[in-house]
């Protein structure tokens, strides 16, 4: 299992990268619903990585920062498009994977996992599922001042902390 995080870094500096994200930033200055920025997608990365050596699932800390942090990079064009943001992500990840020297393999799997993870039928112990399953655990719903107006059903909630 690859542990140099090289590539990972180069995505947090790649400029499409940081220019997405400011867009991001931006949209949601006003938002008092959970907002999808840095901090979100380190959540997001960490929980998956936990999962993953848990679970004993195997993929590489790369590939699951990589979902992590492109995973919702394109939130900014749903808001201002109407362009689903898995769609908008995966096509934004595309670009900057490739450029952050990740392999055609690599890029299908992270993509194919952004694409899917607001489903929540993914294979079971795919990377799609663990991204899935991490983005949801990532929220702080028991500390959110939204949660009256906030259209996550109860079930859904994140009520305690798990990870």
């Amino acid at each position: 299992m690859n542990q140099d995080m090289s590539r990972v870094n180069q995505i947090l500096k790649h400029k499409e990268y940081l220019k997405n994200l400011n867009k991001n930033i931006n949209d949601e200055i006003n938002r008092k619903f959970c907002h999808h920025d840095l901090v979100h997608f380190l959540d997001v990365s960490r929980i998956m990585y936990i999962k993953s050596l848990e679970n004993d699932l195997k993929f590489d800390k790369e590939i699951i920062y990589a979902c992590g942090l492109l995973h919702d990079i394109g939130k900014w064009q749903q808001y201002e498009e109407g362009v689903p943001h898995e769609i908008a992500s995966a096509n934004i990840a595309k670009n900057i994977l490739k450029e952050c020297s990740f392999n055609d393999y690599e890029i299908d799997i992270i993509v194919d996992a952004i694409i899917n993870h607001r489903n929540n039928n993914n294979p079971n112990n795919s990377l799609s599922e663990l991204l899935y399953k991490s983005d949801k655990l990532s929220r702080m719903c028991f500390n959110c001042n939204a949660q009256a107006e906030c259209n996550w059903s109860i079930e859904m909630r994140n009520n305690q902390i798990k990870y």
